[in-house]
């Protein structure tokens, strides 16, 4: 296994590879973000990765939603998913939830983690409230045009900042997915391996008008509740 994992031990050492495999997460969706977080986090060693997403692939999903090629059309996303990251690391037990996230969180699988990789804010909000519930730290990505959001939520409250509202989302192009997924991977796996992670703190990137790629952050206030 170590061999496998090579370059990551050399990071950060046998230890903690070994503790990577008694992580567990849940990656709520299974399109654009979930298909990158796959992808980045599915061979990394941690032990056992729940993916939920209760759609089926579509054609014009996949020139943005990674883990799908052509032929894929009609699938569970989160089977798809799930097959992937078995192909590509034999250390990792994956899971695939074919269901909502409420009828998922009816199933009381106690995990370190939830990482978000919905489309909607409803959902967020929804994920926000569960994990207050438990105490549980959880990863929100937003994407949209050539935009996209990121933030570890740990204190603060998603649904206190932001206004819960149904919304159609504009264009979207496959890099940004990919540039903000691999951002809330990186938060998450320092998390999982017991590094540092800067909680509570909002990034929100965007290319401006003359095309270059603007980085802000915004320090989150502690939730009141």
């Amino acid at each position: 296994m170590m061999h496998y994992f090579h370059r990551q031990v050399q990071l950060w050492g046998e230890e903690t590879q070994m503790l990577l495999q008694h992580k567990r997460i849940a990656i709520i969706g299974s399109g654009g973000l979930g298909s990158s977080l796959a992808f980045a986090l599915g061979a990394s060693g941690i032990g056992e990765i729940h993916m939920i997403d209760f759609d089926t692939v579509s054609l014009h999903n996949i020139h943005r939603q990674i883990a799908f090629k052509m032929g894929d059309e009609g699938k569970f996303k989160s089977d798809v998913a799930v097959e992937l990251i078995h192909a590509r690391c034999p250390f990792v037990k994956a899971t695939s939830h074919v269901c909502r996230f409420e009828e998922f969180i009816q199933k009381n699988i106690e995990v370190d983690l939830i990482i978000d990789a919905t489309d909607n804010l409803p959902s967020r909000g929804e994920i926000n409230t569960y994990a207050k519930s438990k105490n549980l730290p959880w990863v929100y990505g937003s994407v949209e045009a050539f935009n996209g959001q990121v933030c570890f939520f740990k204190e603060a409250s998603f649904s206190e900042l932001f206004k819960i509202t149904q919304k159609t989302p504009a264009g979207i192009a496959a890099p940004i997915v990919m540039h903000i997924a691999s951002l809330q991977a990186n938060l998450a796996l320092r998390y999982l391996a017991g590094l540092s992670v800067k909680t509570d703190t909002l990034y929100y990137l965007f290319f401006n008008a003359e095309g270059e790629l603007v980085t802000q952050k915004f320090a989150l206030p502690k939730s009141e509740a």
